[in-house]
């Protein structure tokens, strides 16, 4: 029995960190994830579809914010699970992302990776 390979986003403006987060995600799951990336978020939305499984999500990029393409990803396709990944501490900005439907709102930070592949994994 063949499993299904995760498609995964990966959306920040920080080209380098998405660089490696993607290295670091595939070397994790290796053939059992898809994973495409995007440096800003209407090039995302432009992508997602009923195969989106999962985006990651940066909040502050040029254009759109997080929140904003949050709202439209889950629009599109209302089972996406999209996890906020955020420099921002802000308990308020937390909030506002799982009202708008976030599965979790991730603080990026030396455990924030780790704490991103146990999502991914669930």
């Amino acid at each position: 029995m063949e499993t299904q390979k995760i498609n995964l986003f990966i959306v920040d403006d920080n080209k380098s960190l998405v660089v490696a987060l993607k290295q670091f995600l595939q070397t994790k799951f290796g053939a059992n994830i898809n994973i495409t990336t995007f440096y800003d978020g209407e090039s995302c939305i432009e992508k997602v579809n009923e195969y989106t499984d999962m985006v990651i999500l940066d909040h502050f990029m040029n254009g759109k914010n997080g929140l904003e393409v949050l709202k439209e990803i889950k629009k599109i396709n209302p089972k996406t699970e999209v996890i906020m990944l955020s420099s921002n501490e802000d308990i308020a900005l937390a909030i506002q992302s799982f009202r708008a439907g976030a599965t979790d709102y991730v603080v990026k930070g030396p455990s924030s990776w780790k704490k991103l592949t146990k999502l991914v994994q669930h």
